[in-house]
């Protein structure tokens, strides 16, 4: 009788042993799922296309980013693309290329100590560039942005004025330190269908998405401000944007990025979209 009950004393010890050290490692386990599911919340991806309705290449690349961004829902995923002017001198002129969009993409060149600019190409978070077609190298740039924690928040508000023009407002919270520090705010047209009639696309029927009408730089000399842009023939308020971001403009790295819908009244705007100016 004496062994027995010293059995039964030893299993009872094992099984709250065992108990204690499963309830230890549940807790331990969702501290873990916690915290990871905390940082993924904390990052963000800024995706920058930089493309030309001249290059035929370039329409996969649209592609993908328009695919991409029918698939982020809410995550904090901002593709911006850029439609260069240097291939405007091959036939076609494309309507929504920029001299300004062309001079940015060599300032990526700069920061990524690159021997010349090509397109499709896309930089993410400002780190990272790749042919812009290729869909492994994006998610895995979006993934990584993702995971990894932002230095600022920035918040936006935007409101059209009855001038045609709009006004968006910003505050940043977070480290700001560098003096090289800017705020970016785009102007993005969310969609566009264009019938290119020459060059190396001529005869083809191209669909943009996201696309930059209007870049404006400004000085980050305080944590707040204001800046009005002028709103493009054919604006339509469901279908445009403004996605504000922050840069380091003596390395190109991104340190924040949100966005801004514009608010549709009762009476809504049904101009044409088709991106024809």
């Amino acid at each position: 009788m004496r062994k027995i009950k010293v059995l039964a004393l030893v299993s009872i010890i094992i099984g709250a042993a065992i108990i204690s050290t499963a309830f230890t490692n549940c807790k331990n386990t969702a501290k873990g799922n916690s915290k990871t599911s905390a940082r993924e919340g904390e990052g963000f991806a800024l995706v920058e296309l930089f493309t030309s309705e001249g290059c035929s290449s370039c329409p996969p690349a649209d592609d993908l980013v328009a695919k991409v961004q029918k698939e982020i829902g809410d995550k904090p995923v901002y593709i911006l693309a850029y439609h260069v002017d240097y291939w405007n001198r091959l036939g076609w002129k494309d309507v929504f290329s920029s001299a300004d969009y062309s001079k940015r993409q060599n300032e990526y060149a700069r920061w990524l100590n690159l021997s010349q600019v090509y397109t499709p190409q896309i930089v993410v978070n400002g780190k990272t560039e790749f042919v812009g077609s290729q869909e492994g190298s994006l998610r895995n740039a979006i993934k990584n942005g993702l995971q990894d924690g932002s230095s600022v928040n920035l918040n936006l508000d935007v409101a059209r004025n009855a001038n045609n023009t709009a006004t968006i407002q910003y505050k940043i919270e977070g480290n700001t330190g560098s003096s090289n520090n800017v705020v970016l705010l785009a102007l993005v047209q969310k969609q566009a269908i264009i019938k290119v009639e020459h060059g190396e696309n001529g005869g083809r029927t191209l669909a943009h998405a996201q696309i930059v009408r209007n870049l404006q730089t400004l000085p980050l000399s305080k944590k707040a401000g204001s800046a009005t842009l002028a709103l493009p023939a054919g604006f339509n308020a469901q279908g445009w944007e403004v996605i504000g971001f922050v840069q380091n403009t003596g390395n190109g790295a991104i340190l924040g990025a949100s966005k801004a819908q514009f608010k549709v009244t009762a009476a809504v705007d049904r101009r044409d979209t088709s991106g024809k100016l």
